[in-house]
């Protein structure tokens, strides 16, 4: 009997993080939604389950590391092995003050959700992923992260200042290249998607806010997740960084 794919997506309970549950969770992959916010992630799921999708709800605020090593506890109690992580959880707190201006306060706020938190989710997360084995792990990251995209003059991000969210996204670029490489033997592929501007609550924009010209929807903002959560498991595809578009400069 084929074993179900168990699927942990961090900040699922909205934005790109559901959307992309709701989506795997209709091919048949059994979606653990992981929300700091129990309320919210508890309703995520009801509405999952409404649709007809195996859902259920983790306890998960990706800087706590109690609460990390609870969720594996938990994961490991109730399923034994874990198929897909999805380190969706994030947050951009500057707000393209100059880098010479920007505190240091907020550049950690930053990376301890952007970076830090990814790290201890995936840390925590190996041995169910390993227990899953053939695995993945699929970090969203941003272009925003690209150093090739940045130095480039021909770039439309190269007046782009934004020190704290950039960076956190280039070091989580670094991470999928270093996990990457360490983790193949173990039959775990590690991917960076980029999902774009999209029309979310993120940055702390309202979430009923109107889309600004150029963004796009939730829809599109989660179709390079999914597509690689949908890759067959023991897909070799690893250590990339892609977008709806295709393949992105580091």
């Amino acid at each position: 009997m084929k074993k179900a794919v168990i699927t942990l997506i961090t900040g699922a309970d909205k934005g790109i993080g559901f959307e992309t549950a709701q989506a795997l969770g209709k091919k048949g992959q059994h979606v653990l939604i992981g929300a700091r916010n129990q309320e919210r992630g508890e309703k995520a799921v009801k509405q999952l389950k409404a649709a007809g999708i195996k859902a259920d709800f983790v306890q998960l605020d990706v800087t706590k590391k109690e609460q990390i090593k609870a969720a594996a506890k938990q994961i490991q109690a109730d399923y034994g092995y874990l198929s897909i992580l999805i380190n969706n959880a994030g947050i951009a707190m500057d707000h393209h003050e100059p880098a010479s201006q920007l505190s240091t306060d907020t550049i950690r706020q930053d990376f301890d959700v952007n970076y830090f938190g990814l790290i201890d989710v995936t840390q925590a997360m190996i041995p169910l992923l390993k227990a899953g084995k053939p695995a993945k792990i699929i970090n969203l990251s941003s272009n925003m992260g690209s150093m090739g995209l940045a130095s480039d003059p021909n770039s439309r991000f190269y007046k782009v200042n934004s020190l704290g969210y950039q960076s956190s996204k280039a070091a989580v670029n670094f991470a999928t290249i270093i996990f990457s490489k360490e983790l193949a033997a173990d039959g775990i592929t590690v991917n960076s998607v980029n999902p774009g501007w999209t029309a979310t609550g993120f940055g702390g924009r309202p979430e009923d806010a109107p889309k600004l010209e150029g963004m796009q929807d939730v829809a599109t903002g989660a179709a390079q997740v999914i597509k690689m959560a949908s890759l067959p498991l023991d897909d070799k595809t690893t250590g990339t960084f892609t977008e709806n578009a295709g393949t992105l400069p580091w």
